[in-house]
């Protein structure tokens, strides 16, 4: 258990020192000449989404004990929704993006309305894989290390997503 709270301190520590450029539009980080504000803004978030990928396969790693005939089976299926739910993620980036530009004062109701139901789009999305994932992560773990990996899975997920939502700015009505 100590092994577990110490990976969740860091790997929270790691999810809340990283700054969201998406919202504040201002990374501290100045373009290279040639380079947009856009592009410094999305490289940012993707070496902070690598980052956390790296820090949540750690946490996994450190308190999902596998042996190696299941380790070989395992990391192939985590990579392979990894991949998947990274796709999902992009979608949720391209969306806070989108927010960023109008949730001050430019955002109509109708676009308010199409954002909240694509967000809600994309939980649901999140849910459904791992879903459909977790027959496959069974087939690889006994019952109770496949419990275990989806308990840890999630855990790692919520924080991730708690950092983030408390970052995003409330719609101004």
């Amino acid at each position: 258990m100590k092994k577990y709270l110490l990976a969740a301190f860091v790997f929270s520590g790691i999810v809340m020192a990283a700054h969201i450029p998406v919202m504040a539009q201002n990374t501290g980080d100045q373009p290279t000449p040639g380079q947009s504000s856009e592009t410094s803004v999305d490289r940012n978030i993707e070496l902070m989404r690598s980052d956390i990928r790296s820090q949540k396969k750690q946490l996994i790693a450190a308190n999902v004990p596998l042996t190696d005939t299941e380790a070989e089976a395992f990391w192939p299926v985590y990579d392979r929704y990894t991949a998947d739910l990274e796709k999902i993620h992009d979608r949720r980036v391209d969306l806070l993006k989108e927010y960023a530009q109008g949730y001050e004062t430019t955002m109509t109701d109708a676009q308010a309305d199409d954002w909240i139901s694509r967000a809600l789009k994309l939980d649901a999305d999140e849910a459904a894989l791992r879903i459909r994932y977790q027959p496959n992560f069974r087939k690889v773990l006994p019952a109770k290390k496949a419990a275990l990996y989806a308990q840890v899975e999630r855990q790692a997920q919520m924080m991730i997503d708690t950092q983030l939502v408390m970052r995003i700015p409330l719609v101004q009505p």
